[in-house]
């Protein structure tokens, strides 16, 4: 890797951010997004006490708080759309958006019912890679709120939605550290409600 290219990647990714402590939470319940999140693009909104997003075209809103290496990622989400396609990043740069069609995420990606309600995606920087994990088949029920718990432990990421597992993945190699260290909300096109975030330290 040249000094330029870490000098570039440098400059885009966050710096001085605060790590979360013994945890971080937000309900969502005030009129603006806040300074505790950088906007990369998209109509993020808050609208009565719940996150709102429609057509980000991965254009993540990213807290800006560092994670550890293990930590629990507990929310509300809701699809207002028959696609489903509920979408966040973990462990990603706390900066990196779409470039047109084009987006290469930092992250472990994670999606339930993408692909027009049709899979359950955990992915280690390329939702398309050969290297994603898919999980059993379920679908994203429109108007329903469900309960996200996303939790790493060593090498190994389990998302479970209402104490059902939904994906796991164990890597040998996990993404972590600087670049790799920042949560975020992401959105494709589906009419999304995000709700009720808590960051655990474990």
């Amino acid at each position: 890797v040249s000094v330029l290219a870490l000098l570039l990647w440098a400059g885009c990714t966050p710096q001085g951010d605060p790590g979360i402590g013994t945890g971080f939470a937000d309900d969502f319940e005030r009129a603006q997004i806040g300074a505790a999140y950088k906007q990369s693009g998209g109509n993020w909104r808050i609208e009565a006490g719940e996150l709102r997003v429609q057509g980000a075209k991965n254009h993540p809103l990213w807290l800006l708080r560092t994670l550890p290496r293990d930590v629990r990622v507990e929310f509300d989400a809701r699809s207002e759309s028959l696609e489903g396609d509920i979408k966040v990043e973990i462990f990603g740069d706390g900066a990196s958006h779409a470039n047109g069609d084009s987006y290469t995420a930092t992250s472990y990606v994670i999606i339930f019912g993408g692909w027009n309600n049709s899979r359950n995606v955990l992915a280690r920087m390329d939702e398309h890679g050969g290297d994603r994990v898919v999980g059993e088949p379920r679908k994203v029920e429109p108007g329903r709120v469900y309960r996200f718990r996303i939790e790493r432990i060593d090498g190994t990421l389990t998302v479970w939605v209402d104490d059902a597992v939904l994906v796991q993945m164990h890597d040998s190699e996990p993404l972590k550290g600087r670049g790799h260290d920042h949560f975020g909300f992401n959105n494709w096109q589906s009419e999304l409600f995000f709700d009720n975030l808590k960051v655990t330290p474990l």
